[in-house]
């Protein structure tokens, strides 16, 4: 995903320190990241969810992006629940 510009939630960054996952992992995603889900009509942008790996762990990014200026906003960033994902971690459970 091509950002000109990243910022970070506060709730996107409290999530990252709880979790471990650190600003480059999360710019790794951005430019490696494979798009696993898309929410049009998310407002006031429409957001992404992408899936990496960074080493072998997997992370999954949600980002909004403003098109106009090609902003990515981070809104939060986890590791997968296998609990809750499908092997692979690009669909979920039913």
């Amino acid at each position: 995903m091509i950002c000109k510009e990243t910022l970070f939630s506060d709730h996107a960054i409290t999530q990252m320190f709880k979790r471990n996952i650190s600003v480059d992992d999360v710019k790794f995603a951005l430019v490696n990241g494979e798009l696993i889900v898309t929410y049009v009509n998310d407002k006031p942008f429409p957001s992404y969810l992408l899936l990496a790996y960074v080493g072998n762990r997997p992370i999954h990014i949600l980002t909004g992006k403003d098109e106009t200026l090609e902003r990515c906003i981070i809104i939060t960033a986890y590791e997968p629940d296998e609990s809750i994902w499908e092997i692979g971690f690009k669909l979920k459970k039913k």
